[in-house]
């Protein structure tokens, strides 16, 4: 079992920076794929970034790549998301996610075993 807790998340102005924190228990935690995804008031869940186990993969949705960074630091079981310039339309609750270290379907909702509770991020126009 993993327990995940994300923190970070609050309000900010579009152009503005913010950086997602998740926390995982375990001892396995190096092994997993993790995943950052969002959803936004009457949208689908959608898969925002993901890194392999190793950071050495990562992968973007095309409507944050170049102002978000997902990064992993395995020795504090922590996963980071850094959103800069950001945009309105980034307003969602972001949730992180784990699962086993295939990295095929690394977007897919479905394919993430553990969930955290989830953070509200704002931006403000």
């Amino acid at each position: 079992q993993v327990q995940l807790v994300e923190s970070g998340g609050g309000l900010a102005q579009a152009g503005g920076s913010l950086r997602l924190s998740c926390a995982a228990s375990g001892r396995t935690f190096s092994s997993y794929t993790m995943g950052w995804f969002r959803q936004a008031p009457g949208k689908e869940r959608e898969c925002v970034a993901a890194i392999n186990w190793s950071g050495h993969s990562t992968y973007y949705a095309d409507s944050v790549k170049g102002r978000f960074t997902i990064s992993r630091d395995n020795a504090k079981n922590t996963v980071y998301l850094q959103m800069n310039s950001l945009k309105p339309e980034d307003t969602a609750v972001y949730y992180c996610a784990a699962r086993g270290s295939l990295w095929f379907n690394r977007c897919d909702y479905r394919a993430y075993d553990y969930w955290g509770q989830g953070t509200q991020v704002t931006v403000s126009s």
